[in-house]
C-alpha cells in the first residue's frame, strides 16, 4: 500500500469531516437567530459593537457563511475585521476584512495563507412565509455573488490577527 495515497486520502477525510461539522454548527446558529427571530435593529447594533472592538482593540470575529458553488451552498469559516457600519437610504451595509480558514476547496488554512478578502455585506430583515410571516434578520455579501448567511460569532473574538489583514 502507497502510505502518499494513504496520508492523502486521510486528509481529505479530515478536509471532508470539517465541512460536515461546519455546515451543522452553521444550520444549527441559523436556527437559534430564526427562533430568537433576531431583527435586522439587533444585528446592526451587534456588527456596530464589532466595529468599535476592531477600533479599539484590532478585534476579529470568528464568521460562518455559505459559498455558492454549483447550485450548492458549502459552509465556509474565516475571521471577519469590521471596518464600519454604514446606514444610509434605509439600507445597513458593512465593510470589512475577511480572513479565510476553511473552504472546501483549500482545506483548513491559517490566517494570511489567502489574501485577505475586503467585502461588503447588507444586513436585511428576511421574511420567513412558511412561519406565519415572521421575519428575520439576515446578512448576505452584496459586492461579489455567492457567498450568503453570514453568521458572525461574538463570543470568538482575536485581536492578533491585523498584520494578516492588508
Amino acid at each position: 500500500m502507497d502510505t502518499q495515497h494513504l496520508i492523502r486520502d486521510y486528509r481529505r477525510w479530515l478536509t471532508f469531516q470539517r465541512q460536515a461539522q461546519l455546515e451543522r454548527e452553521h444550520s444549527a446558529a441559523l436556527r437559534e437567530l430564526e427562533k430568537a427571530r433576531v431583527s435586522a435593529t439587533r444585528m446592526t447594533e451587534a456588527y456596530r459593537s464589532m466595529a468599535e472592538k476592531a477600533a479599539s482593540e484590532g478585534a476579529c470575529y470568528r464568521t460562518l457563511f455559505l459559498r455558492e458553488h454549483d447550485e450548492q451552498a458549502l459552509t465556509c469559516e474565516g475571521w471577519l475585521f469590521v471596518r464600519r457600519v454604514l446606514a444610509e437610504g434605509g439600507m445597513t451595509r458593512v465593510r470589512a476584512t475577511l480572513l479565510p480558514t476553511f473552504t472546501l476547496e483549500d482545506g483548513l488554512l491559517n490566517p494570511g495563507d489567502l489574501p485577505a478578502e475586503k467585502l461588503t455585506l447588507e444586513i436585511f430583515e428576511q421574511l420567513k412565509m412558511n412561519q406565519g410571516m415572521a421575519s428575520m434578520a439576515r446578512v448576505d455579501r452584496i459586492d461579489s455573488s455567492g457567498d450568503i448567511q453570514f453568521i458572525t460569532l461574538l463570543d470568538s473574538a482575536r485581536g492578533d490577527l491585523r498584520p494578516h489583514l492588508k
